[in-house]
């Protein structure tokens, strides 16, 4: 069987990237462009600049993709590329690259969905990992429980009732006076400080999340109490919300009985998550499966991958395909 080659493009919001990847498993490049030193100083992204930053790199992203992989436009079989959700100035930049790209050379294009290219993410770390699974996506826009039926078949079980657990721990980072990205910073800070601090869990119905009140809560004691210890409220913060995320697990595990867990998406960089479901697998008899480092963030190579599984589906996207900057999973 012949392999397929596909070239992914991102910029779903302020990285601009570019890979190769072949039949959905092997990535040949995965270049990044990152533009959080200029959206530093701005304490976020600013929508506006992230699209004129992408539009100033993206040909020779592609190009140093191409070069690294040592390959030519002729390889290619298949164009993928972001099409939603994500900042629509942002996305309509990638995606009007790849469908001039697809045009000009004469190879198929492929939309895909953020989200199912965050699930991707961990085909790329883990050769024997196929579906049936639990997928918990954690990022700066989503959590989302999903249970991932086939490579294209996904079926929401749960979802945050309000922020994503990303945005509530950027919106705390920003309070206690650590700055962007907030999700590393937090992390890092944590390591110094004790959980010692109660903190609220929110009673949300089914497999739903909720982080709105233990954002609040932290952003309450460290304005009522100036002199409160980050390290320990930080500390206190990831010990809760990762609470907050086993105890779903489990539900879903009982409900589904199914027992091979992947985590995807930003925030499934987070060390003491990690730690801690690593714990939980092994108390409870389950696999537990991380994309690699470099692989959580936003990247390529994730949209490569769940290109090639639309493509062999045989999901091609026409010309006139536009960015959907409220995607859902699974939509179209």
């Amino acid at each position: 069987m012949k392999n397929i080659i596909t070239l992914g493009i991102e910029t779903s919001c302020d990285e601009t990237s570019a890979a190769i990847v072949v039949n959905g498993r092997k990535v040949l490049s995965n270049i990044i462009n990152s533009q959080i030193d200029i959206h530093t100083i701005y304490g976020g992204v600013v929508p506006e600049i992230a699209s004129r930053c992408h539009v100033e790199v993206i040909n020779q992203v592609v190009k140093e993709a191409l070069k690294q992989a040592n390959v030519t436009y002729n390889d290619i079989d298949v164009v993928c590329a972001t099409y939603g959700p994500g900042l629509v100035g942002a996305l309509l930049v990638g995606l009007s690259y790849a469908k001039s790209l697809s045009y000009a050379i004469q190879k198929p294009l492929v939309g895909v969905n953020h989200i199912e290219g965050h699930i991707a993410a961990n085909y790329l770390t883990y050769e024997e990992l196929k579906p049936p699974f639990l997928c918990l996506i954690i990022s700066g826009g989503h959590t989302h429980l999903v249970k991932v039926n086939d490579y294209t078949k996904f079926e929401i079980i749960g979802k945050t009732k309000d922020d994503a657990i990303g945005e509530a721990y950027d919106k705390v980072a920003r309070v206690v006076g650590l700055g962007y990205p907030g999700g590393p910073k937090i992390d890092k800070l944590a390591y110094e400080g004790t959980p010692n601090i109660n903190l609220p869990k929110s009673n949300v119905e089914g497999l739903n999340f909720s982080f709105s009140g233990i954002k609040t809560a932290v952003i309450n004691l460290n304005h009522n109490k100036p002199d409160i210890n980050k390290a320990d409220l930080c500390a206190s913060f990831e010990k809760v919300t990762t609470e907050m995320l086993l105890e779903n697990i489990i539900k879903a595990i009982d409900e589904t009985q199914i027992k091979n867990i992947v985590l995807a998406g930003g925030v499934a960089a987070n060390s003491y998550i990690r730690r801690e479901f690593e714990k939980f697998a092994q108390d409870k008899k389950v696999k537990i499966f991380f994309p690699e480092m470099k692989l959580c963030t936003d990247n390529a190579a994730m949209i490569a991958s769940a290109g090639y599984y639309n493509y062999v589906e045989g999901k091609i996207a026409s010309l006139n395909l536009n960015a959907v900057p409220n995607l859902k999973i699974g939509g179209n």
